[in-house]
């Protein structure tokens, strides 16, 4: 539909183009021409001749073009806001208009001369403008953005603001093109109207960047498992539909899609998560004991990142400014959880901390032992499937991909690559009698077509991340998290500001 669409645009701009030149007394054969048709509006219309080459600059040259026809369309006298309105969204339309209607006559200079605009329209086009170039910035040089959750903590906390950067690893064109301005994927005010139509639909591109995704990068990317979604206030990312089909459906699509509504996002309007990179296409990942292993090295762990913890102490509990100030625990926020009894051993505690902070517990009065806390629940992650028996903190290993990465298909790992083949790179797959067809063709071999990577959270107990739903396709990434440029609770927290993320 998407391309349709793309060819239908294209053919009604050469052919309102075609019919423009004529009457503007250039020969009308040069509208047919890509970039040779501007080379001739530009000399027509005196416009000075660096503007023709500025639109050759990737992205913003776009803008560029469609003001040099905005220049082109006021030399046939139309000068309203509507005129220039259908110029930037209706050209397809409103140029064989112009091209061939009796009634439109070719004006030349001096009625643009004579043209004076309003003050009001001054203000629009200022607004316009403004809104053109903050969209620019946003989709392919940087955005701003808000921690939402604890997933990253210590690392970064909530209500840290970030500025992401687009640049690093090359900006992407957007695939749904068509969305109200400086949102994401929802309405302003509204948690459940999209906020983008899918009429327009694009192929993935990105742009060339400084850097691929590396090990131990802080990325900011679309969550795979977010493209259907339960489209409730209380569901969404935070309670993924796949979940909830596994877990309360028990696969059962008809009988979800009876008692909630349903929303498909397009890959690039999922919702933006954060998280570190662990694992790079090729690598074999395995967890062991909480600790993360790639090509069987152990992996540096980030200096901030946090894990939950089993502390005896003698009976005495800790004083509540050793956990406001050394463990950064809010002892009147119960919500969060952070601390909370051990019921299997007396006098301990379970505490969500820290390496460093361990360490600073282990130096207290009242200490008696510390271990690790660890999640034994087989089956509660990544690719769910029967008999297996990794935990979060005891997973594969599981072999990573990367572009031209030939996979053998056996019953053994299917689970682990079915999404992978069929949803991220978009093949048939199918299982007959124990043997595996893609496309229709009978085969156990499988090279991938994108590089994929491993993302999990630094606060490693409270982390929505790779465990629970697998790989991150590059197709997803959106960019690398770079600057802290504000952080609030209770006020700004002013010894984060301007920090570099790590």
């Amino acid at each position: 539909m998407g391309w349709l669409l793309l060819l239908i645009g294209t053919i009604g701009w050469h052919v309102g183009m075609f019919g423009m030149f004529k009457k503007a007394g250039i020969e009308p054969w040069k509208a047919l021409i890509p970039f040779y048709n501007t080379w001739c509006i530009v000399e027509k219309t005196n416009i000075p001749r660096f503007w023709f080459w500025i639109q050759l600059i990737p992205i913003a040259g776009q803008f560029v073009t469609i003001w040099i026809t905005i220049i082109f369309v006021m030399h046939f006298g139309r000068f309203s806001l509507i005129d220039h309105t259908l110029t930037v969204l209706f050209p397809f339309i409103y140029f064989p208009y112009l091209g061939f209607s009796k009634d439109v006559k070719y004006a030349g200079h001096d009625v643009v001369k004579r043209y004076r605009k309003s003050a009001s329209r001054e203000w629009v086009d200022a607004g316009v403008f403004a809104v053109v170039a903050a969209t620019i910035i946003r989709t392919f040089v940087f955005e701003a953005y808000t921690i939402p959750t604890e997933s990253m903590e210590k690392t970064l906390l909530v209500n840290d603001f970030l500025f992401v950067n687009k640049m690093s690893y090359g900006p992407r064109i957007p695939q749904t093109p068509i969305s109200f301005p400086f949102v994401h994927n929802v309405m302003p005010f509204s948690v459940t109207t999209p906020s983008y139509t899918k009429l327009v639909q694009l192929p993935y591109t990105r742009l060339p960047g400084f850097t691929n995704v590396k090990r131990n990068d802080v990325v900011v990317f679309n969550f795979p498992a977010g493209d259907t979604i339960i489209n409730l206030p209380d569901f969404g990312s935070k309670m993924p539909y796949y979940d909830v089909l596994r877990q309360s459906f028990n696969g059962n699509r008809d009988a979800l899609f009876a008692e909630y509504p349903i929303l498909i996002h397009p890959m690039d309007k999922t919702d933006n998560y954060i998280k570190r990179c662990i694992g790079v296409g090729g690598d074999t990942l395995q967890i062991k004991d909480g600790d993360v292993y790639l090509n069987s090295v152990k992996n540096i762990i980030p200096t901030y990142s946090q894990s939950e913890y089993i502390v005896e102490t003698n009976g005495q509990v800790f004083s509540e400014e050793f956990l406001q100030t050394q463990l950064h625990i809010d002892v009147n926020d119960e919500s969060r959880q952070e601390m909370y009894p051990y019921a299997a051993k007396p006098n301990s505690w379970v505490i969500n901390m820290s390496p460093t902070e361990a360490q600073a517990v282990a130096k207290q009065p009242n200490f008696r032992s510390i271990e690790p806390a660890y999640i034994n629940a087989p089956g509660s992650v990544y690719p769910y499937s029967p008999g297996n028996n990794w935990t979060p903190d005891n997973y594969g290993p599981i072999f990573i991909p990367k572009k031209g990465s030939t996979l053998t298909l056996t019953r053994d790992n299917i689970d682990i690559y079915r999404r992978l083949i069929s949803v991220y790179e978009g093949q048939k797959l199918e299982e007959r009698d124990g043997k595996f067809f893609i496309n229709g063709k009978e085969t156990n071999q499988y090279t991938c077509h994108w590089t994929y990577y491993w993302m999990m959270g630094d606060n490693r107990h409270r982390s929505q991340d790779s465990r629970y739903w697998g790989f991150v396709p590059e197709t997803n990434v959106v960019g690398k998290a770079s600057l802290i440029w504000f952080s609030w609770e209770h006020g700004p927290r002013w010894s984060r500001l301007f920090k570099s993320i790590r």
